[in-house]
């Protein structure tokens, strides 16, 4: 299994110290969680999108080329771009310039995103959602791969013969559809073929699982193989402790400051308590032993090859902890007993370009 490391870059006052950081620390921090975890071994990191309080993540592919600029090997993912309010055309250039300083090591997932705040402020309605982002996203496709495009649309001007540029680095990059709450995501993904990366984040099993044997059957519908489907999920809140009593006891003064927050309300997660989220939902929190016993049941189910795990909201010194921990004590296990082809192959072939000469 591949593991990534995901932030939307939630910017609070510590629940046990009370610090709290700058927005200067906050982008620092996060740039020196990436080089950690690449000096881990992790395979991926991850920075989603969020407009507005308290998050700091409004700008992922600036963010994503100051780690391109502070590592070397590492994959850099949007977790997620919210295509349903952006320009293609603005999307088309910015991402294809952050996969050239970054090398190629840039994929992206794609998805409506999880907060409601940002349709009035980009001028779409929520019910607009899956129509904006389903128009949009074969615009950018069409931008990536074709030159002098023609197109006419509902949610943004027309175009006559427009070549974006930079030229994307890779010959494609690879895109994934965030899955979270409804089957027009699998949808589309199955429809292109592409894979799906589930949020499993604040909801039982089941509702997740349904999703992704949802998007298993479409691949099928649509002429895809599902036994070659790529699977990605989320797993909530890591606290490992050298028990799970110790786990829980150091982590329930951040659950309580999560769910405490706007954005943890509007989620709606059924769960009543964190041992009711340990129990029942993907949260790992936990001794190392239970935290790898969670993950395998939950690939049992899944059949996922890349696992995202977060570590936003601690103490500096905790995130070091934890994903050194997570590294040394879980990771080992996970790739031992899930092999993953994802990332194993090069993924950049590089398109010919003549130079100015």
């Amino acid at each position: 299994m591949k593991v990534a490391i995901f932030s939307l870059m939630m910017n609070l006052p510590n629940a046990v110290t009370g610090e709290s950081r700058t927005s200067q620390q906050k982008f620092q921090n996060v740039i020196n969680q990436a080089v950690l975890a690449e000096q881990l071994g992790f395979d991926a990191y991850g920075v989603g999108e969020r407009h507005g309080a308290p998050f700091l993540s409004s700008s992922p592919p600036i963010v994503l080329t100051a780690i391109a600029a502070r590592t070397s090997r590492i994959r850099l993912l949007t977790t997620v771009t919210v295509l349903s309010v952006l320009d293609p055309v603005r999307v088309a250039e910015d991402y294809a310039t952050l996969d050239h300083l970054s090398g190629g090591r840039l994929e992206m997932i794609i998805g409506k995103g999880n907060d409601p705040r940002h349709y009035p402020l980009f001028g779409i309605t929520e019910e607009e959602q899956w129509d904006s982002m389903a128009e949009r996203y074969r615009l950018l496709k069409r931008l990536w791969t074709e030159e002098n495009v023609t197109w006419e649309g509902r949610y943004r001007s027309p175009l006559n013969q427009v070549t974006t540029y930079p030229r994307t680095y890779q010959s494609t990059i690879p895109i994934w559809h965030g899955s979270a709450s409804s089957t027009l995501s699998t949808e589309l993904a199955a429809q292109f073929g592409e894979p799906i990366f589930s949020s499993n984040s604040f909801h039982p099993q089941a509702k997740y699982k349904a999703l992704i044997d949802h998007y298993r059957e479409r691949l099928a519908y649509y002429g895809h193989d599902p036994s070659q489907a790529v699977v990605g999920a989320g797993s909530g809140s890591l606290y490992l402790g050298n028990t799970a009593e110790e786990a829980i006891r150091r982590f329930k003064p951040y659950y309580r400051a999560f769910s405490a927050t706007e954005s943890a309300k509007h989620n709606q997660s059924p769960f009543v308590s964190l041992e009711d989220t340990i129990a029942n939902g993907p949260a790992l929190i936990g001794s190392p032993e239970q935290v790898v016993e969670k993950i395998l049941s939950y690939h049992e189910a899944f059949g996922h090859q890349v696992l995202s795990i977060s570590v936003d909201g601690l103490t500096e010194t905790e995130q070091q902890e934890q994903l050194q921990r997570f590294a040394e004590e879980v990771l080992p296990v996970l790739k031992r007993e899930i092999p993953s082809k994802v990332w194993e192959k090069p993924s950049v072939i590089v398109k010919e370009e003549k130079a100015v000469r």
